[in-house]
């Protein structure tokens, strides 16, 4: 037990840290006894353990107890819950809260601060690592499928907008286009993965592929059966297409940790300057072939 009492700043920042460790305590131990894989139970209880020991550290100095943050840990559960352990953890490792603490600064009175700063460290990208999510095996075929959606069926609704004038013609030449596009992509993953010899994962990587296609056609036809221009309609298909690319874009960076703003705007300008080249080609058919529904 630590016996001399550390300054106030220095305390305060422990005070902190304390409330972050029990909190995250009580995540990990809500979802290992919410998780029925035994691989993944056991890790995060091994990480729970671990936030309940730096907890302990960091009272040895305060003398106090320290109340959990009810609000996060409901959050981050249902995150890791509805989104997945990995994406889940990982925006909790990453969160403010702990960017706040300097361990730094604590060690000059805490000499334990940077062994726990180096399991924190850990915990993020080591042990993290480690949890087995089906879903995260075809994230390749989330992206196949979203991206042609995206690209395919995003120029296809802008050239007919032009070229039709008419969003009901639109969302139906839109649909069945939707369609016959996601059963030719599920069907190409499927045939490519045989061809590869992944022959266990050749069916689910389909219809990762195939569900993916079809959640990016949904929402861009979507705006064609809302509204009645058709020009509004294009304009809020873009701006569904976009935020398609944001919040998978944001959650392949915190998977992944992979570069967010980077990756974003690859897929932001790809995806606009097919629907501007898709536009105009609708402006030249309907000129050339004298399109006037």
């Amino acid at each position: 037990m630590n016996t001399k009492a550390p300054s106030k700043d220095i305390r305060h920042s422990l005070l902190k840290a304390q409330r972050n460790e029990i909190t995250e305590h009580y995540i990990y131990t809500k979802l290992s006894d919410r998780t029925k894989n035994t691989h993944n139970k056991a890790v995060l209880k091994k990480i729970a353990d671990d936030e309940l020991r730096h907890y302990t550290i960091w009272k040895s100095y305060t003398g106090e107890e320290v109340s959990s943050n009810r609000w996060r840990i409901l959050r981050y559960f249902w995150i890791s819950k509805i989104l997945g352990l990995t994406f889940g953890l990982k925006l909790m490792e990453n969160g403010e809260s702990k960017a706040k603490i300097n361990y730094s600064l604590l060690s000059a009175e805490v000499p334990e601060a940077l062994i726990v700063s180096e399991e924190e460290d850990q915990h993020e990208k080591e042990v993290i690592g480690l949890i087995q999510e089906e879903h995260l095996k075809y994230l390749g075929s989330i992206v196949l499928g979203l991206n042609d959606a995206l690209i395919e069926i995003l120029g296809t609704l802008a050239g007919l907008t032009f070229a039709l004038q008419n969003t009901r013609l639109v969302a139906l030449a839109g649909t069945i286009t939707g369609i016959a596009g996601a059963l030719s992509m599920a069907s190409s993953e499927y045939l490519s993965n045989k061809t590869e010899g992944k022959h266990s994962q050749a069916l689910k990587s389909a219809v990762f592929t195939g569900i993916a296609y079809v959640i990016a056609v949904v929402f861009l036809i979507e705006p064609y059966l809302i509204f009645h221009s058709p020009y509004i309609s294009l304009l809020f298909a873009v701006i569904n297409s976009l935020l398609i690319v944001f919040l998978f874009t944001y959650y392949l960076s915190v998977t992944n940790d992979q570069p967010f703003r980077k990756r974003f705007t690859e897929m932001a300008v790809l995806t606009t300057v097919v629907g501007l080249i898709s536009f105009g080609l609708g402006y030249l058919a309907r000129i050339i072939f004298g399109i006037d529904v």
